[in-house]
């Protein structure tokens, strides 16, 4: 029997504790067995689902440990690539969460550094293992909307807690940096396109972080509008709109907890057609589609090359702005 894979998160943090800790515990083939934190009392939620979990002093005491396979990094933005070199650096297959770096440039070293230590390298992109979106990417590529002409996009939240770390602009604050890459990087996980410039770039600032951006971006093929903003009631919605037919997803990244993952197609007549995906758990499958490319070599369905496409396009964004 294949050993399963044991897992180490670097820091507390709270959607380390309320999502991917989860996941990782309830995942199969993966086990949560190390966190470092600052202290008993902290790790304390995380004892709670994961009984028996080791507790590090540090970050570097848990990549120093040999037992730990791959690690989880949920630290603020501007940690993030330090923490991914060390772990690559350390032996350990690395998992970090979005916006793995602040600039297309800081991807290319990650590259590297993964192509060196010969490991997996990759950026938490939940979205991806979500049988919604391949779905969507599915219909797409078979032209069940004829040609794509535009495509709009919406991720709204209210955040105006000047403490917290997405206000911040030290940390890498910002809602292009923290939501920005789902609509972006959605767009071109379903069409398989690069953005050739912006239109419009929009952007609303406060303290040095935006906090709502219009964008206009030009694809080879079509135009994408999207809205995010950390000043605005909850909202999501991605629409696909081609020629013969419209797809739109609902929940189309926070599936299960914003509310229902539905794709609905609607095509000649306005006849509609909607698949709904009550079961699915994004996290827990992206744990799993990580320890199979770990332990059987599969493809994984985001890679660093991946994400520094939406890299790109942020960098753009804020050039075009």
């Amino acid at each position: 029997m294949t050993q399963p894979i044991r897992w180490g998160i670097l820091g507390a943090a709270k959607f380390a504790q309320q999502h991917m800790g989860r996941a990782i515990h309830a995942a199969e083939g993966a086990v949560l067995a190390g966190l470092a934190a600052s202290s008993a009392e902290k790790a304390a939620p995380f004892q709670a689902f994961a009984p028996g979990l080791e507790l590090y002093d540090s970050y570097d005491a848990l990549l120093d440990d040999p037992a730990i396979d791959a690690v989880y990094v949920p630290l603020p933005n501007h940690l993030h690539v330090e923490w991914t070199k060390k772990a690559l650096l350390a032996g350990k297959h690395v998992l970090t969460e979005k916006p793995i770096a602040l600039n297309a440039e800081e991807i290319d070293e990650l590259i590297a550094a993964r192509d060196k230590a010969g490991l997996l390298a990759a950026e938490a992109y939940m979205i991806v293992h979500h049988p919604q979106w391949q779905r969507a990417r599915e219909l797409y590529r078979e032209g069940a909307i004829g040609k794509l002409i535009h495509v709009d996009g919406a991720f709204s939240y209210f955040n105006a807690d000047a403490s917290n770390i997405r206000n911040r602009p030290e940390t890498g604050g910002g809602g292009i940096r923290d939501i920005g890459v789902y609509p972006y990087g959605a767009t071109r996980f379903v069409t398989g396109e690069e953005p050739e410039r912006i239109l419009c770039a929009n952007i609303r600032w406060e303290n040095e972080v935006d906090v709502y951006a219009q964008v206009i971006a030009q694809f080879p093929s079509f135009t994408l509008s999207a809205m995010t903003s950390m000043r605005l009631h909850l909202r999501q919605e991605m629409v696909f709109h081609g020629e013969n037919g419209i797809l739109r997803l609902t929940a189309p990244f926070n599936a299960g907890s914003y509310g229902e993952a539905r794709l609905e197609l609607v095509g000649e007549g306005q006849r509609a057609t909607v698949e709904r995906f009550t079961e699915a758990q994004q996290y827990v499958r992206q744990v799993e589609a990580f320890g199979r490319s770990i332990r059987d070599g599969a493809p994984y369905p985001w890679t660093l090359e991946d994400a520094r496409g939406t890299q790109r396009m942020i960098d753009m964004v804020f050039a075009a702005a």
